[in-house]
């Protein structure tokens, strides 16, 4: 059973006098049972719509979408979800045990089932320091705490976090990464969107790409990224001055301290068995050899540049997902 599946997800938003806008388009995704899956894209890719949709905040244009089987705008759908806003908003003068409470009594949960939500929820968050206090005086990374804390009330199997390490600063995020591999390591589902690529490739194994409204991309990261390396790094030392023009030649990036020690970086590994070849025969020493393998980010970048992956016009995102994985 997937946690989530969409079939032709679809978005158009009609303005009086002005084309539609098509914030999301035929979108097919699946998130399995028990996995951390990153949702990613730019600004006005559609995520957060994505998001909307499969809570049921808006109804789709097209298409449907189903969370543990049952069609999203059911009750039983929503009952699994619990959900987190970019910026989650709170009644400023109640506390975070109030907010909690006040959310627990929404998911029907009775007084004794709240206090332990509320035992379990703030010391798994830390909340319990600032558990009496009025959240209008809390910080950007206070007030994320508190919405996850909300999302997790009444135990969902689902959490579907918009952009949940916006505005941390590095504690914070980190806070967050640990929190939600601890969540799914009791069996939670969280579907996330980001833009700090460098979280979402240390605790996703599988992602999912929008660029313009569709997915251009989809599946395991150490799929999606390139295989070859896309340069690489040596460490040299015992150079002459013969051999460390040639290796300068060879090289798109060098620096040398000067006593025979140097570093550069070639385009392939060819180059870099030729540059390794030219060491040995001056009689110096490698001392390192390093493959630079494409990163998440840099997927991310070249799928937005267009650059080899191609997104042409009117075509469905099953052909565009599979060029993206070819």
């Amino acid at each position: 059973m997937s946690a989530i599946r969409t079939q032709d997800l679809s978005k158009t938003y009609k303005t009086l006098g002005k084309a539609p806008v098509h914030s999301l388009s035929s979108l097919d995704l699946t998130v399995e049972k028990g996995e951390i899956f990153g949702f990613l894209g730019r600004n006005g890719a559609g995520k957060t719509t994505t998001i909307k949709l499969l809570t049921g905040l808006i109804r789709p244009t097209a298409g449907t979408a189903f969370l543990f089987d049952k069609e999203i705008l059911s009750p039983e759908a929503r009952s699994l979800v619990g959900y987190m806003p970019e910026q989650p908003y709170f009644y400023e003068y109640l506390s975070p045990r109030e907010t909690l409470d006040f959310y627990g009594r929404l998911r029907g949960l009775s007084r004794d089932a709240r206090q332990r939500e509320w035992g379990y929820i703030s010391e798994l968050l830390d909340l319990r320091e600032i558990a009496d206090r009025r959240i209008r005086g809390f910080s950007k990374g206070m007030r994320q705490r508190v919405g996850f804390a909300v999302a997790m009330v009444g135990d969902p199997p689902l959490l579907i976090l918009d952009e949940p390490m916006s505005g941390l600063d590095p504690l914070g995020r980190k806070m967050i990464r640990e929190l939600m591999v601890r969540l799914n390591g009791m069996g939670k589902t969280i579907f996330f969107s980001s833009h700090v690529l460098a979280d979402v490739e240390e605790i996703c194994a599988r992602v999912g790409i929008l660029v313009s409204g569709r997915l251009a991309a989809s599946g395991r990261i150490t799929d999606l990224v390139g295989h070859i390396p896309k340069s690489v790094e040596l460490e040299v030392s015992g150079l002459n001055d013969a051999a460390t023009s040639e290796l300068h030649s060879m090289a798109n990036r060098f620096s040398s301290s000067g006593d025979g020690r140097c570093s550069l970086v070639v385009a392939d590994m060819h180059s870099a068995n030729a540059a390794a070849k030219a060491v040995h025969a001056a009689g110096a020493e490698l001392i390192s050899m390093h493959p630079v393998m494409e990163s998440l980010e840099d997927f991310f970048t070249r799928i937005q540049e267009g650059g080899g992956v191609q997104i042409p016009k009117d075509t469905s995102v099953a052909v565009v997902a599979a060029k993206a994985e070819e």
